[in-house]
């Protein structure tokens, strides 16, 4: 059963389709997964009860079997734990939220319900989502599959872990400064931070990165991720800044063909980063890639090297100014009071 873990979700929801494997058969392999790796990843951090669990998988089996199967029926996903699921903790990493239990889910988790996913549980992440590693005072730090003495980056970290180390075929993230993009690069997963707006960050009641944080999947192929993003694009009520619908299917738009080769433009520094010199070779080597599928690859110049030293000095101040008016907005709160005794 663990082979399945090892499929892409779309070769997955084919084969629970197509009756080649079982919802049932799937929940037991992640179940089994999570016991086996997650005491070394520390991906998982909260998890729905396991009887319960099974009980989702068979209705889902019951519902492939009479032809009326979802496009995500059967497939076990985790959500980071910045976002809510209801009935399970959303602690953002924070000490004085590890008792905060989500009333009802986001827009992006009941969607992702509504397509048959069932909800496994929480994948870890740093405190309010602000670090490129995965590590908190609530569940403690989270550790590459492919190296448990390295990080898998953050703040997806977590959900990054779980994808990579085929603990869960589907989970959840967020990006406002690469925190989907640095764990996919840090993993070997693919990560988008799609166009603000285009999924739904609501409901919320508390303070976030309103205008940069976006949710994005993280999937094992574009085409998996096309496939994520199909179920939870639209506009929602409960967020003001969520677009229309794009009216196509990613997945399908994936899927065409292209017409004719392409002009790809490459900058292997953007005009200012110092690059690792192994990661600068592997950029490389991609690079080649497009080559010799026949595409052409015209190196360009980046930005002026001036926005790297800027980024530096407005990430601090801004950082501290927006944790500063949070924290001020929650002082009289006992649960802060508590965390500063």
């Amino acid at each position: 059963m663990r082979e399945l873990l090892t499929l892409s979700l779309t070769d997955l929801t084919e084969s629970l389709e197509n009756g080649r494997c079982s919802p049932v058969e799937l929940m037991n392999a992640v179940l089994a997964r999570i016991d086996e790796a997650n005491p070394d990843l520390n991906a998982v951090v909260a998890m729905r009860d396991r009887n319960v669990l099974l009980v989702d998988a068979r209705e889902s089996e019951r519902r492939l079997a009479a032809g009326d199967g979802r496009p995500l029926e059967g497939i076990p996903f985790g959500v980071k734990d910045l976002e809510d699921a209801a009935g399970l903790v959303t602690s953002m990493g924070s000490l004085p939220f590890r008792d905060n239990v989500a009333e009802r889910d986001s827009d992006q988790v009941a969607r992702l319900k509504a397509a048959g996913a069932i909800l496994v549980g929480k994948t870890n992440a740093p405190e309010f989502g602000y670090t490129a590693i995965t590590k908190n005072l609530v569940y403690g730090v989270t550790r590459s599959p492919w190296n448990l003495e390295r990080t898998p980056g953050g703040s997806s970290g977590g959900s990054a872990a779980a994808m990579a180390g085929c603990v869960l075929p589907l989970v959840t993230g967020s990006d406002g400064g690469g925190s989907v993009r640095i764990p996919a690069s840090f993993s070997g997963t693919f990560g988008l931070k799609p166009t603000f707006g285009r999924v739904s960050a609501g409901p919320r009641k508390r303070w976030s990165y309103r205008d940069t944080s976006c949710y994005g999947p993280i999937t094992k192929t574009v085409e998996d991720a096309g496939l994520f993003l199909d179920q939870v694009v639209g506009p929602s009520p409960h967020d003001p800044n969520s677009l229309p619908h794009p009216g196509y299917s990613y997945r399908d738009k994936i899927r065409e063909p292209i017409d004719g080769p392409l002009r790809i433009a490459f900058s292997p520094d953007l005009g200012y980063a110092v690059v690792q010199s192994d990661i600068a070779a592997a950029v490389e080597d991609a690079v080649k890639v497009f080559e010799g599928l026949g595409h052409k690859v015209e190196d360009i110049e980046g930005g002026h090297r001036s926005w790297g030293h800027s980024g530096l000095r407005w990430a601090p101040s801004r950082t501290h100014r927006t944790s500063t008016s949070f924290f001020r907005s929650v002082r009289g709160t006992s649960a802060v009071r508590l965390s500063l005794a």
